[in-house]
């Protein structure tokens, strides 16, 4: 039976849920277990992490625009099946950084023919109602698949060793398998010009600006969640092991937070406007990741309410950016929209992971409080690039 309004939404939600249990695998692994065991520097843990993200970015262009061309639902079933494997392989046959890194970018290609694609067969099956909300509850169950994420792939590694932490979530996709055998089929609409034109695309200012503004959001998104593990370690060790929570707990309550976050974040656009929400939330967003940084050594009591303050302001302005991107996007484009979407947004995401690991070697390494003041300014720093991006759009439009 073909799937329809709320039953598709909600489907679609927990299918993404399913797709997301590889996510961030590696990076709850990353401090604790394989930079230990490959003698790996905080800038090759970055780097090896971002491979994910850097095929993301590697395939976007091809798969999302091909979504214009196919049926979403095709690209969302080789997707799903390609990401799952891809995350059982690393488990099974990693051996060092490389091998790793040629698992998880092929991880990320997977997921990239799973998330643009999964909200594509979404959106072309939606008849009615307020797209928005239904783009914003498939954006924000992507920060709930996170959380569930940390919270099994730290359990396994813990109960059976690192390697089940992939083998166990590289199961996950074999949910969005099911919701996907259960879409009816769409014919999408004709299509002029080339699979990878987009110029139509450069020629939407007012999509560019959410565009540019998502590629400023995943970098510091990404960046918190590649090292949010590693940082929480550091606390509880300087610390003497006396914080109120494990990294564990810290990671999954940052991540699911951001669900009702995002859609909080899309609600205050439509009421007050897209680009004065999404302003406000960037600006505290950026001030809270310095102050983190400046209290590196302190508390983890105070540390805890400013994750507490970031863990919200970070996803808030991802489903208005999002649902902005797609409601700007020209119909006949809308793939192509996307997939830039994508490739700036995940680019931006491999750079994060990186640079923020490379601030944090440049400044004396993980054990160092100044290495995550440096590593949180970086942050901070990026993040008003964001703003900026709605201004330029504005003005140019």
């Amino acid at each position: 039976m073909a799937l329809r309004g709320r039953g598709l939404v909600a489907a679609m939600c927990i299918g993404q849920v399913g797709n997301l249990l590889p996510h961030v695998a590696l990076p709850s692994v990353l401090a604790q277990y394989l930079m230990p065991a490959w003698g790996l520097s905080a800038a090759q843990g970055g780097l090896m992490a971002s491979s994910y993200a850097f095929g993301y970015m590697l395939a976007v262009p091809f798969l999302a625009t091909l979504t214009d061309r196919v049926d979403a639902r095709k690209v969302l079933i080789a997707g799903s099946a390609l990401s799952g494997l891809a995350t059982i392989g690393l488990g099974l046959f990693a051996t060092g950084m490389y091998s790793a890194m040629v698992w998880w970018a092929l991880a990320g290609i997977g997921f990239c023919g799973a998330y643009m694609p999964g909200l594509k067969a979404l959106s072309d099956r939606l008849t009615g109602g307020d797209i928005s909300r239904s783009v914003t509850l498939y954006t924000a169950s992507f920060s709930f698949g996170v959380g569930i994420s940390f919270l099994v792939s730290q359990l396994a590694a813990e109960a059976y060793g690192w390697r089940w932490a992939f083998i166990l979530t590289g199961l996950g996709p074999v949910v969005m398998l099911g919701v996907a055998a259960m879409l009816e089929g769409k014919a999408p609409a004709p299509v002029e010009g080339k699979l990878l034109d987009f110029r139509p695309v450069f020629g939407n200012r007012p999509a560019l600006g959410y565009i540019f503004g998502y590629g400023v959001h995943c970098f510091e998104l990404y960046g918190l969640r590649t090292w949010l593990v590693a940082f929480w370690t550091f606390v509880v060790a300087h610390h003497g092991g006396q914080a109120p929570v494990s990294a564990l707990v810290v990671s999954v309550v940052v991540s699911v937070v951001a669900l009702p976050a995002s859609i909080f974040g899309n609600e205050l656009a439509i009421r007050f406007g897209r680009h004065r929400a999404i302003t406000l939330v960037m600006a505290i967003s950026s001030v809270t990741a310095l102050a983190i940084g400046l209290a590196a050594g302190s508390s983890p009591l105070l540390l805890l309410a400013l994750l507490a303050v970031y863990s919200v302001s970070v996803p808030a302005d991802s489903g208005a950016l999002t649902s902005g991107m797609t409601m700007s996007a020209a119909p006949a484009a809308k793939g192509a929209t996307m997939a830039l979407h994508s490739t700036v947004g995940f680019g931006l995401s491999a750079a994060g992971s990186w640079a923020m690991g490379a601030a944090i070697d440049a400044a004396g390494g993980p054990g160092v409080a100044g290495a995550w003041t440096a590593g949180f300014a970086l942050l901070c720093a990026v993040g008003l690039l964001g703003p900026l991006s709605l201004w330029w759009s504005r003005r140019a439009s």
